[in-house]
C-alpha cells in the first residue's frame, strides 16, 4: 500500500539521520523545524534501499514511462539507483530501464557534450530528491524537450507541501503544484509531509516535535 511504503520511508530516513527535527534555517532563510538531506543517503546499502523506494513509488503511480533522467548533481546517483532498482521490479518485466544526466559544464573532448548516458527517447521520468525553487526540473524539461522527447513525470523524495516566497507573499501553490501547473506533468513522491506529520501523531518518543512542525505547516503548507 502506498500509505505504508510512504510511512516505512519516513522512518527510513529517520534512522539514516536524513530527517531530522530542531531548528533549522534554510537556503531560502525560512526556519523550519525538520530539515531533509538526501545527501545523507551516503553508503550502498542506504543508496540501495533509498533506489527501491523511488521504483516502488514510480511503481504504485501506473505512470508509463521509457527511462530516467537524473538533474546533476544530486539526481545523478538517485536516478542510478532508482535504474537498477527498477531493472529488478516485478512492474517492468524484461523492459530494460534506461538512464541519462547532465554535466554542469559542457565537455569539450571525447564524445562532448552536456548529456552521459542513454539517448533521451520517449517518456522520460525526472528524479531528484525535493523540490524548492524548481529550478532542475526546468533546466532537466529544457534538455529533454531539446533532445525530441517528453518529460513524462518527476518523481521525488519528500513532498515538503511547503509554499514558497516571503511570509507577506507566499505563493498561491506548493514548489511541487508549480511544478505540475507549469509543465503539465505529475510529480511522484515517495512520502510527503503529511506522512512526517503522521508519524510524530503515533510515534510518542517523537510527539515533542509535533507542534513545532504542525504550525510550521498551518504556516507554509499546502493541503
Amino acid at each position: 500500500m502506498p500509505g505504508s511504503r510512504a510511512q516505512a520511508f519516513v522512518r527510513f530516513a529517520l534512522e539514516q539521520g536524513v530527517l531530522n527535527f530542531g531548528d533549522f534555517t534554510m537556503k531560502s532563510g525560512r526556519r523550519s523545524p525538520y530539515f531533509f538531506n538526501a545527501g545523507l543517503f551516503n553508503d550502498g546499502a542506504s543508496v540501495g534501499r533509498l533506489g527501491q523506494f523511488y521504483a516502488q513509488a514510480l511503481a504504485d503511480s501506473g505512470l508509463d514511462f521509457d527511462m530516467l533522467f537524473g538533474p546533476a548533481y544530486k539526481g545523478i546517483p538517485l536516478a542510478t539507483t532508482a535504474a537498477i532498482a527498477l531493472s529488478n521490479h516485478p512492474s517492468r518485466g524484461s523492459r530494460p530501464v534506461p538512464f541519462a544526466f547532465n554535466r554542469k559544464e559542457a565537455k569539450d573532448h571525447g564524445e562532448g557534450g552536456m548529456l552521459v548516458g542513454a539517448p533521451l527517447q520517449g517518456r522520460v521520468v525526472i528524479i531528484d530528491d525535493v523540490i524548492t525553487a524548481g529550478t532542475s526540473v526546468r533546466e532537466s524539461v529544457a534538455m529533454i524537450r531539446a533532445a525530441g522527447a517528453q518529460p513524462a513525470a518527476v518523481l521525488i523524495a519528500l513532498d515538503r507541501m511547503e509554499r514558497a516566497g516571503a511570509d507577506d507573499a507566499l505563493s498561491d501553490g506548493s514548489a511541487v503544484q508549480e511544478v505540475e501547473r507549469a509543465y503539465g506533468i505529475p510529480v511522484v513522491s515517495i512520502a510527503s509531509l503529511a506522512d512526517i506529520m503522521a508519524l510524530l501523531e503515533d510515534d510518542a518518543a517523537l510527539a515533542r516535535h509535533r507542534d513545532a512542525v504542525s504550525a510550521y505547516r498551518a504556516r507554509y503548507g499546502v493541503q
